[in-house]
């Protein structure tokens, strides 16, 4: 919240987030215009653009990031704000990544499950970024099947040292931490954490600026000039680079010859109830942010102000639903059927870009300039592995960018027009082998 405790009104830019009114302040970047000269050019002013913009400026490289609409404006200022230890598409990374690793690979995905969240809080903690940051997470089974997943991850923990940061809990222990009768148990995780991400997105923004970083907003990027010297042409300006990371995940059409067909929009909503007062204590006293093991899942936490965050489901046809309160109310009233009823002040969508086999693309399109997307729904903390990832090889560390980079990927025919219906037909699948196991 802004320094008065009162919520900044949105500003028309922005969907109509509990985000976008609950600012600490707005961004207020120019358009570009004119010629810039810098080291790294950055298109995107999202996490992965504005994180890999700090690594890089206070590794003393000059950057500019340019953004069509406003810094954080697409799914990264509007995501259910948790930073959870789950990599999407880890097992297919364990399966590619074998052929580079060979025996490292499963302490290589280990690790980097929980890389992101040291970055945020050394980050937020450097900065002074308020964000709301918090810790404890309760990963939910609504069936017995899904405990042996959850069985499996606390048992893989206790091995990797974590026995102080996870509690396996049975439907008693669960009750005792959410005011909910829906789930036979949980694996409770105190090392992942939750946070406005909109406000942690301008934080950062920020902090680039203050390390030197030129950042314009209104700035849609028409071209990426490719050759020894790049640049990135905008309607009014252009920025010449030594490198660019096109860094848009899927709001953009650049590029398309390379990158058409390999990244699809999903759209995710999210609501956010009125303040909930002492109810907010009696459904999570522990303020806890949560997600089920179902393939398709509601997630959900408190705010920083006491209201229900609560998001569900996805959208595989790339088009936005028309009433997300109506399709996400009883999913809140059967988890919380204390709360029937309960006005819904705020509800918006984002497009999650989706990969089919869910693992990051990192790249290049020429010599000089690198693509990073690709996070499938994973991608507060992801996006954070990512820009350091990706800041080490723009200044020549290599090593884990090689890594992603040496994974195969599915290209689609067609692009949208064909793997958005495959994303749909194979969620259906999963949703149909959810109800058998």
């Amino acid at each position: 919240m802004n320094a008065s405790n009162q919520p900044v009104e949105p500003a028309a830019v922005r969907a109509p987030s509990y985000y976008a009114a609950s600012l600490n302040f707005e961004s207020d970047y120019p358009t570009l215009q004119g010629s810039v000269s810098v080291d790294v050019a950055i298109i995107g002013g999202g996490f992965t653009g504005i994180a890999t913009a700090v690594e890089l400026a206070e590794r003393g490289l000059k950057v500019a990031v340019v953004e069509t609409h406003k810094v954080g404006w697409g799914a990264s200022g509007r995501n259910g704000g948790q930073v959870t230890g789950s990599l999407s598409g880890d097992e297919a990374m364990r399966k590619q990544m074998r052929n580079t690793l060979g025996e490292e690979v499963d302490d290589f995905i280990w690790h980097l499950r929980w890389r992101g969240h040291e970055i945020i809080k050394r980050r937020v903690a450097r900065y002074g970024i308020a964000c709301d940051l918090k810790h404890g997470h309760l990963h939910t089974a609504m069936k017995t099947s899904h405990m042996y997943e959850l069985q499996a991850t606390y048992d893989e923990a206790l091995r990797r040292g974590m026995g102080d940061d996870v509690t396996l809990l049975d439907a008693a222990g669960v009750r005792a931490q959410l005011g909910s009768d829906l789930y036979c148990g949980a694996l409770k995780n105190t090392r992942n954490m939750h946070l406005h991400p909109l406000n942690l997105c301008l934080g950062e923004a920020r902090a680039a600026e203050h390390l030197g970083a030129l950042i314009f907003e209104h700035s849609e990027v028409l071209e990426i000039v490719h050759g020894p010297r790049p640049a990135v042409v905008t309607t009014g300006g252009r920025i010449e680079a030594k490198q660019v990371l096109l860094a848009g995940d899927v709001y953009h059409k650049l590029e398309r010859r390379q990158l058409k067909g390999l990244i699809f929009p999903a759209m995710g909503g999210i609501v956010t109830t009125a303040p909930l007062g002492e109810l907010a204590g009696e459904i999570n006293p522990q303020d806890l942010a949560v997600y089920d093991c179902r393939f398709v899942l509601d997630y959900y936490r408190l705010t920083g102000d006491g209201r229900l965050l609560f998001g569900g489901g996805a959208n595989y046809s790339g088009r936005d639903s028309r009433d997300i309160a109506g399709e996400l109310r009883p999913c809140i009233e059967r988890t919380f059927p204390q709360l029937k009823g309960v006005p819904i002040d705020f509800q918006w969508s984002c497009a999650m870009g989706i990969v089919m086999n869910r693992i990051p693309q990192l790249g290049k399109l020429s010599g000089n300039v690198w693509y990073c997307q690709g996070y499938s729904g994973h991608g507060v903390a992801t996006s954070h592995i990512m820009g350091e990832i990706m800041a080490k090889a723009i200044t020549g560390d290599l090593e884990q960018f090689d890594t992603f980079a040496a994974c195969k990927h599915i290209k689609v025919p067609l692009g949208d027009q064909l793997g958005n219906p495959m994303l749909a037909a194979g969620m259906w699948y999963y949703q149909m082998l959810e109800k058998l196991r």
